[in-house]
């Protein structure tokens, strides 16, 4: 882990950090788990995922690697997301392979599967080879975190931190005075400025955000 952080260190870094609005996502769970308990999986981070590789079709520079004594770009066609997970024996990073192969339902029972060998210290070395993209869900840790600034780990040029979700007041119109109760989560993006660049960085977020903000219209464009 020293070595990779290190090497993380020594890229120009760009961060692009907004909130998110997850009543929808949470009415939505809760009216499909009064009618379908398979929509139970319907949680947060297999969704944050599914919304990233949807992202990531549109803007496939994420989902690359850099070469930096060559100064080559490579884009893969697989979205293997790496998933930080803080167990026992320290930070590991399994990997969700092939995401935009899986159905919601898949990603949740392969996120388990990752989730129980990291905390038995089973994870097999295969399952921690070939990230294209990371996510962090930094707020799930016990007290939780808002903020974060994440590195990037090379040789991949993009990465997601999660904050926790929380109960804030919001203006329900820019142009109002009606505030509502709303359930926020903060999303900080990292990526190697030799790679990606700020606009393509915000154009991405801006399609996770309307993904993870109605979660309808993401199932609507799954196959």
């Amino acid at each position: 882990m020293a070595s990779t952080m290190t090497a993380s260190l020594q890229i120009p870094h760009m961060v692009y950090s907004d909130e998110i609005n997850l009543n929808r996502f949470l009415k939505y769970k809760a009216e499909q788990q009064q009618h379908q308990a398979s929509f139970k999986k319907l949680a947060f981070l297999p969704l944050a995922i599914k919304a990233a590789s949807k992202a990531l079709e549109k803007y496939p520079l994420l989902n690359a690697s850099y070469d930096a004594e060559s100064s080559q770009v490579t884009l893969w066609k697989d979205q293997n997301i790496g998933i930080a997970m803080d167990t026992p024996r320290g930070l590991i990073v399994p990997v969700v392979k092939q995401c935009q192969d899986k159905s919601l339902p898949e990603l949740a029972e392969e996120l388990q599967r990752l989730k129980d060998a990291a905390a038995q210290g089973t994870v097999d070395a295969e399952d921690l080879k070939g990230a294209t993209f990371t996510l962090s869900n930094i707020g799930a840790i016990g007290g939780g975190g808002t903020y974060m600034s994440p590195v990037v780990t090379p040789p991949q040029v993009a990465i997601g931190a999660l904050g926790k979700i929380q109960r804030l007041p919001r203006f329900v119109s820019n142009d109002g005075l009606q505030v509502e109760e709303a359930n926020i989560c903060v999303i900080s993006w990292g990526g190697d400025h030799r790679v990606v660049d700020g606009a393509t960085m915000a154009r991405f977020h801006t399609q996770w955000k309307e993904y993870m903000e109605d979660p309808v219209r993401l199932l609507m464009e799954l196959k």
